[in-house]
């Protein structure tokens, strides 16, 4: 632990007035494997840390990411919103997206259940495969949706980087989840006997 409100009190202070959902900008002056140091416009500087504010890996996209310098850069300004007073490391938890619109929301209420959409394989798991369906925006396609005939595993029917038709089979808004279905794909089943 960093130390108690007695050794910090204006570092104490400075986070305990901060509320939930307040937005704050700032400077990114690290970027790190597991997250970003925000040194904040307000607020005192930290005793250890490059910046009083943080932001995770996930909290800085709503797209999944393979690396922090894939959103953002050191120097580079950002506005955030406040999550919490991590108390632990005496920092400002944030997130960046939270700033941003949901792509998943908006596409969401673009589709419906049983529209055909085209992707792109994009992973292999061994439960499934997911599909990219729009930019940013994937679904999983199950095992059993897979293929016309029953798989026991993903690569027997698809590759990363093929190009798919799918059927919506389901939107799960709060999740942010699309499952899909390559089986339901009736001009692709001609041909094949169910």
């Amino acid at each position: 632990m960093m130390g108690g409100r007695s050794e910090n009190p204006e570092l104490w202070t400075f986070l305990e007035s901060l509320r939930c959902g307040e937005h704050l900008s700032g400077t990114v002056t690290a970027i790190e494997r597991f997250g970003v140091f925000v040194a904040l416009d307000d607020g005192p500087d930290h005793p250890v840390f490059p910046g009083v504010g943080f932001i995770t890996v996930p909290e800085l996209s709503w797209r999944r990411i393979e690396a922090a310098s894939d959103v953002v850069r050191v120097g580079q300004r950002v506005s955030c919103e406040f999550l919490q007073f991590d108390t632990w490391n005496l920092e400002a938890r944030l997130s960046l997206r939270a700033t941003q619109p949901d792509p998943f929301q908006a596409f969401a209420g673009s589709i419906a259940v049983g529209q055909r959409l085209d992707g792109q394989v994009t992973k292999l798991v061994p439960f499934g495969a997911f599909v990219r369906v729009a930019d940013g925006i994937e679904g999983l396609v199950h095992l059993r949706e897979l293929g016309w005939t029953p798989v026991q595993n993903p690569s027997d029917a698809v590759r990363v980087g093929d190009g798919v038709t799918v059927v919506v089979t389901e939107i799960d808004r709060e999740r942010r989840r699309l499952a899909l279905s390559r089986r339901r794909t009736s001009s692709e089943r001609e041909g094949h006997t169910p």
